[in-house]
């Protein structure tokens, strides 16, 4: 992957973890605490089986979720958060306060962000100037 050398090569590596899809929501779900494989994409919902392993392979090879399989009849498999994921949990939170100023809930489905149209002007009303042109732009 290529860095920029005007920004921090650190931060730059934590925001391609951070925002490869699903991330945030598996990591979000995680801070509730452990959880076996089909109660994560239960939780979780839109997420697909096998992009859900590879994503919990990605966070177990960044040490920020743990994979720990328990003995018995029927073996168990259980994923938590590592220290290092521990410690997203204020940032996940940022965000969600983020979200809950700047994401109108009226644009948001079930299936992700509904598409800008003309009726959704209003909505821009309470967003600063250059917000509301940039929402204007994408229409």
């Amino acid at each position: 992957m290529r860095y920029s050398e005007h920004i921090c090569a650190r931060y730059q590596q934590a925001l391609n973890l951070l925002s490869r899809r699903w991330v945030g929501l598996i990591v979000r779900v995680l801070l509730d605490g452990p959880l076996r494989f089909n109660e994560l994409a239960s939780k979780l919902q839109v997420v697909a089986d096998r992009v859900l392993a590879e994503r919990l392979r990605d966070l177990e090879a960044e040490g920020v979720v743990t994979r720990a399989v328990h003995v018995g009849s029927p073996v168990r498999v259980e994923y938590a958060l590592t220290e290092k994921g521990l410690a997203l949990a204020p940032v996940l939170d940022a965000i969600e306060a983020w979200s809950h100023q700047w994401i109108p809930l009226e644009r948001v489905t079930a299936d992700g962000m509904a598409p800008a149209s003309a009726d959704d002007s209003a909505d821009d009303s309470e967003q600063p100037a250059e917000h509301a042109s940039a929402m204007v732009h994408r229409l």
